[in-house]
């Protein structure tokens, strides 16, 4: 295969290089969570396409950590290729660095790309691989990766003010306040693109199913100095962002200006999103660092809490999906009852299509997952048009799809039966079901982490001996990405606690390997409840409108309160979308969930 002999090629360079090991993550300089295709060095070598693990490359072996969400595709895909699959937070798995430290315990030369890295990570490993040695290098294959892909830079527009609620000038006094550094001069320095789209009002196509150009910026007192490619941006949006106080840069200029900060310029940093090339940069003699004074970044957490104008975009974006996903379900219905044989990826198509109707949609928000069956079992399966299974009888069909539109971005999955169920089916389904609406009809205090309201939805699973390994709930950006932190819901702790205008999923699941997969997902937003002498009291608001199956709940295993919850929303779900549908959809849709 070629990818033995890519991985050969990179060990011949590394022996030329005296260097035992090389590290291969996943990301690129910005740290998000898709990158463009010249950046996928870890896929080209290794044939895995997860959106997250990290490849280890040593003179004699290699191997590859990835998490619970991929443990059957990557070991699907990485049969025929001369790589261990390490499974993350798995008993018996060794961390990376312990996993060379067996190798080379008097300790070696071990390569990481300077580029790649973030500060804070380099930092670690040269404390957790000690004895062994980092070596800082640049990009190691543009000289074996024949034919690799360019970097694209693609035009750039500005999102309006009808849209966005809130000018650039205002975001950045409200970044320079947070900062709270007063009147030395400083400079804030921003590497993640959705951050960068936040507060410079802008979006592009730079990076797939994310509406991001390739960019960094840099706040000062005064301004903001925006570094992306100067031909994408028209002369329209570039007098636009000047009277936004925003001074335009060529994208690969940013780290030559790090350089040439005077060392009397506060470098405001987070050394978890700044790598090792940049961080450098700053490093002059004599420079003053400060920390980013916010858990996850200023921008970011300004970005996490949703001014009252991108909340009625969500609520828009949800109603333009909702019209979607019902036109998808009866579609399919349809085919069932005729017999016709479906696939995985004409329904996956037909999201696209139905969506492509609402004049505001921009595109998918992340590869759509139709999987049926055992399929349903992977929980980030994808279809191709070459490979793609006929949707058969008697299981489960999971669908978790989500769109972008110019006033918001959505995610939602439903598990649908495609035939008779089991009963083990039909109370695996119910207990899922009750684990989203329990969460859904959370009462909290102020200061609630996620990681204290995990429980609610895990809890019925739990009771019956079952679990899954993701997360609860993510973040959801506005018009940005699908998965932004810095909130979330899941076991692990996360210091971050919820807040008025959060917008997080809501989505547990369980999944039977080599059998099926459920899941079910509602968006939720975090919304002010009741003030009391006790305390500040929050709840949430589901912004999701797409019915939810009932013909496979076994309503025993509900209580009063989740049984009238899922009743009444699949009421308000069809009173809401029915007048948007042509009256067959409509009345289909009544007939069906009411």
């Amino acid at each position: 295969m070629y990818r033995n002999a890519a991985i050969t090629a990179l060990r011949r360079k590394m022996e030329q290089m005296n260097v035992s090991a090389v590290i291969i993550p996943t990301n690129d300089p910005h740290f998000g969570e898709y990158t463009q295709d010249h950046y996928k060095t870890r896929e080209w070598l290794s044939g895995f396409t997860g959106s997250a693990g990290t490849l280890v490359v040593t003179l004699s072996s290699a191997a590859l950590w990835t998490d619970s969400r991929y443990f059957v595709q990557a070991a699907q895909q990485l049969k025929g290729v001369q790589i261990k699959l390490m499974r993350i937070k798995m008993e018996g798995t060794p961390t990376i660095p312990q996993w060379i430290l067996q190798q080379y315990p008097q300790g070696e030369m071990v390569a990481i790309d300077m580029s790649l890295f973030s500060y804070s990570e380099y930092r670690t490993l040269c404390r957790d691989l000690s004895p062994c040695k980092v070596l800082l290098t640049e990009d190691l294959f543009d000289g074996i990766w024949e034919n690799r892909p360019p970097l694209r830079f693609n035009s750039i527009e500005g999102l309006g003010i009808e849209y966005a609620g809130e000018t650039s000038k205002s975001k950045h006094q409200r970044v320079v306040d947070a900062l709270g550094i007063g009147d030395r001069r400083f400079a804030y320095i921003i590497t993640m693109c959705d951050e960068v789209a936040w507060l410079c009002n802008i979006r592009g196509t730079d990076i797939e199913y994310n509406p991001l150009a390739q960019s960094y910026a840099v706040v000062t007192n005064n301004s903001v100095h925006l570094f992306v490619n100067l031909e994408s941006v028209g002369e329209e949006l570039m007098a636009a962002l000047g009277e936004q106080g925003i001074e335009l840069h060529p994208y690969n200029s940013f780290t030559k200006m790090l350089q040439q900060l005077p060392p009397s310029v506060i470098r405001v940093v987070s050394q978890s999103k700044i790598t090792v090339r940049d961080y450098q940069a700053l490093n002059i003699p004599d420079a003053e660092f400060m920390d980013d004074p916010m858990v996850s970044g200023v921008v970011n957490c300004l970005k996490a809490v949703k001014n009252n104008w991108e909340q009625r975009g969500f609520e828009k974006a949800f109603l333009a999906d909702g019209v979607a996903w019902c036109k998808v379900l009866k579609f399919i219905d349809d085919a069932l009852l005729k017999g016709e044989a479906l696939t995985e990826w004409e329904v996956g198509e037909k999201f696209a299509q139905f969506r492509s109707e609402d004049e505001n949609y921009r595109g998918e928000s992340f590869e759509p997952i139709v999987a049926y069956g055992p399929a349903g079992a992977l929980p980030h399966y994808s279809a191709a048009k070459e490979s793609t299974q006929i949707i058969g009888k008697g299981n489960f069909l999971l669908m978790d799809t989500g769109a972008h539109y110019l006033f918001g971005t959505t995610d939602t999955t439903r598990t649908i039966p495609t035939g008779p169920l089991t009963p083990a089916q039909r109370r695996h389904y119910t207990l899922v079901l009750k684990g989203m609406v329990r969460l859904s009809m959370a009462c909290f205090p102020k200061n609630t982490r996620g990681s204290q309201l995990d429980i609610l939805a895990r809890g019925p699973l739990f009771n019956d001996g079952l679990m899954y390994f993701h997360g609860t709930g993510h973040g959801i950006g506005h018009y940005l990405c699908v998965h932004e932190g810095p909130q979330s819901i899941r076991m692990e702790e996360n210091p971050v606690t919820l807040l008025p205008g959060m917008v997080i999923s809501n989505e547990p699941a369980v999944y039977m390997e080599g059998e099926y997969g459920i899941r079910t997902e509602n968006v939720i937003l975090v919304q002010e409840w009741k003030y009391t002498p006790v305390n500040d009291f929050y709840n949430f608001r589901t912004l999701t409108l797409v019915p939810i199956e009932t013909s496979c709940v076994e309503w025993n295993l509900l209580d009063s309160a989740e049984t009238q919850w899922v009743k009444l929303y699949n009421e308000h779900v069809c009173k809401t979308i029915a007048p948007l549908l042509d009256k067959e959809t409509a009345q289909w849709m009544v007939e069906k969930y009411l």
